[in-house]
């Protein structure tokens, strides 16, 4: 059985294999792949509608309790496709 987390986004609930989840490190929203890194998640769907939504809402900075703006350009890039991983390669 697949844990449950609930969308930023969407609010609806989804297995955790069926969201990305989002860090801060240094203001900067950084997309975990392996959801190993410190400190507070936030799970979104690998969708733009999902990530505009969140953005609009600020559901990252209240989700992970941050305080003013985050940089949300890598994420952007991520959900955009410049940052997957192509055959494995890193």
């Amino acid at each position: 059985m697949d844990p449950v987390r609930t969308c930023v986004g969407c609010r609806t609930r989804a297995s955790r294999s069926a969201l990305l989840r989002v860090v801060v490190i240094d203001s900067v929203l950084v997309p975990d792949e392996r959801a190993v890194l410190p400190g507070r998640g936030a799970w979104v769907h690998e969708t733009s509608e999902c990530l505009d939504a969140a953005l609009r809402r600020r559901a990252f900075v209240r989700a992970l309790r941050v305080s003013g703006p985050l940089d949300t350009q890598t994420i952007e890039k991520r959900l955009n496709g410049y940052g997957k991983k192509v055959n494995g390669s890193k």
